[in-house]
């Protein structure tokens, strides 16, 4: 029975975890005979050279939660009703033949043949992670967030936040968007105007659903963001690209014919150019002249080096056909999987119900740690911290760029946290991507950003979310180097 056990030294499992899980693992699965007492404190503790407290404390866990039962004088055994209801697997010569699906008949779409952006999973064992979206965990407030979900599993939390919910969100996570976050951005909503989603890709995928249909076009930067396009796509809406310039979207005769319009006015993806309140003016004007819908996606906003930022979009719209979409991933983190939709009532409505059916609302508990931390004062001065050491970096971006990539780049003047590079013409970003990890260096290819399949090969993003200002300067030497070996001059 010993062998059964392997106990491994690992930070984020104590070793009475493990032997727990492992024990608890080994009753199920039926490797432990009902009439044989398991091995006594002191004799496993031996085998597996670990305290005898850990075992001890690990059996009464188990005893508590019914996996084993104690025989006075006799020792620990399996608690039989554990296993009770289980099904009995076959015997393998009883198994009738079956004739397996053809999956690929079935599929009426294939979300996996999609171009996707594919981030390396280890990005943290590179020397220099120039990766977009990712977070820097020192800078992350792990004390103060920890604080807000301990009191978010308090009694008196857990009461509030734990019934069925049905289609609500949290009254306090509601108030706090309405007047903490909203408010910076210009934007006065009421309650009904604002649903809470499981970030920014629910909230796409909801609105594309609600609002297009294989008839409808929908109006795309270009180059843009990845997964809108994907959604879209989905849903078989005809999707047409919209030129960019210096200034954003542009705004012309191009926009006619669209029904809705997707755009990043504040922090443009993938080029972090910034639109003027006078184009965004015109964007509106066009918008009814035209009777087409919006989508505002308000992402890094919040990461703002100008003292005097562009009101967002919607807090300019007096004809209601703005819909505004923020997120905490880019503040907060992005695994916490928390946005929100601001638009009119009636589409905040049908937003609702569509969500109820997909999954009623996201977690509730996630929804009051977040509203504590909001609350508390905890976020604004983490997005004070978050912009100050985004502007060094920015800075020191900058500096590295211009010296060693000279014009390869137009500085982002709102912010953020990546740059647009252009490389030298005959450069494939795709080839250097691979070549520079062999350096331990990460970039993102620019092609995957752009719709159609003429768009050029030598633009590539770097950013600089989750690498030390020191780091910044070392890696766009090296990765300079490597392109000049590619692009000889």
């Amino acid at each position: 029975m010993f062998q059964l056990f392997h106990l491994t030294q690992n930070k984020g499992n104590s070793l009475q975890k493990q032997l727990r899980e492992q024990i608890a693992t080994a009753i199920l699965n039926g490797n432990i005979p009902l009439d044989v007492p398991l091995p006594s404190s002191r004799k496993l503790a031996q085998q597996l050279g670990i305290a005898r407290n850990t075992v001890v404390l690990a059996y009464e866990h188990l005893l508590d939660d019914g996996y084993l039962i104690a025989r006075e004088r006799r020792g620990y055994f399996v608690n039989p009703d554990i296993l009770a209801g289980q099904v009995e697997n076959p015997a393998a010569d009883q198994t009738p033949q079956v004739r397996l699906p053809d999956w690929e008949k079935r599929f009426k779409v294939h979300p996996s043949a999609q171009r996707n952006i594919v981030k390396a999973q280890d990005w943290q064992s590179y020397d220099y992670p120039f990766i977009y979206g990712q977070f820097d965990e020192k800078i992350f407030p792990s004390v103060n967030w920890r604080e807000c979900c301990r009191d978010a599993a308090s009694d008196a939390a857990v009461s509030d936040w734990a019934a069925d919910s049905m289609d609500h969100d949290d009254p306090r996570l509601i108030e706090q968007i309405r007047t903490r976050l909203l408010p910076r951005r210009g934007v006065w909503a009421s309650q009904e105007q604002i649903l809470v989603t499981v970030g920014s890709q629910q909230s796409l995928f909801m609105l594309v659903q609600l609002l297009l249909d294989k008839h409808s076009v929908l109006g795309l930067e270009e180059p843009g963001y990845v997964d809108v396009r994907n959604i879209a796509s989905l849903h078989q809406c005809q999707i047409k690209p919209l030129a960019i310039d210096q200034q954003g979207l542009i705004v012309d005769d191009q926009l006619n014919q669209c029904d809705l319009i997707y755009t990043t006015p504040s922090h443009q993806c993938p080029t972090a150019v910034t639109m003027p309140i006078e184009r965004r003016y015109e964007l509106l004007r066009k918008a009814c002249e035209e009777d087409f819908l919006i989508i505002e996606d308000d992402y890094e906003s919040e990461t703002n080096f100008d003292s005097k930022p562009n009101p967002a979009l919607k807090s300019l719209d007096n004809s209601d056909r703005v819909i505004y979409i923020g997120s905490l991933s880019k503040t907060l983190a992005p695994g916490l999987r928390l946005g929100y939709v601001v638009a009119s009532e009636r589409l905040i409505e049908e937003a609702r119900a569509l969500r109820r059916l997909m999954i009623r609302h996201p977690a509730s508990n996630n929804q009051r740690a977040a509203a504590f931390f909001l609350e508390r004062g905890y976020h604004d001065a983490l997005v004070m911290n978050i912009a100050r050491n985004y502007q060094a970096r920015w800075r020191a971006m900058n500096e590295a760029l211009t010296q060693h990539l000279p014009d390869s780049h137009d500085t982002p003047t709102f912010g953020g946290s990546c740059y647009w590079v252009r490389g030298p013409e005959g450069l494939d970003a795709a080839a250097l991507k691979q070549r520079a990890m062999a350096d331990s260096i990460l970039i993102e290819p620019g092609k995957i950003h752009f719709y159609q399949h003429s768009s050029p090969d030598n633009y590539f993003r770097l950013g600089f979310s989750s690498i030390s200002t020191d780091r910044i300067a070392p890696g766009i030497r090296k990765l300079a180097g490597i392109i000049r070996e590619m692009v000889p001059d």
